[in-house]
């Protein structure tokens, strides 16, 4: 394998490395800004308020702006 191959190789493994980073992050943020404050206020008697409401709305934001941005990642991947 010559040295271009090489540094194509390395460059692709370290792009995956950084997407999936970012993918995750975006997974934790959709998991605790999403999930959490749905199943706790599906477990309590009182409703879902607004500021709750709010952070919902952006955190499913913010993770979907992280998984795109990982695509976009991916996108810079060399043949």
């Amino acid at each position: 394998m010559d040295d271009d191959a090489q540094r194509k190789l390395v460059n692709n493994e370290r792009l995956k490395l950084l997407a999936t980073f970012v993918n995750g992050m975006g997974i934790a943020v959709f998991a605790v800004g999403v999930l959490a404050p749905i199943v706790a206020s599906a477990s309590r008697s009182d409703s879902f308020g607004g500021a709750a409401a709010l952070t919902t709305i952006f955190c499913f934001s913010g993770a979907f702006i992280l998984h795109y941005l990982a695509s976009t990642i991916l996108k810079g991947l060399q043949p």
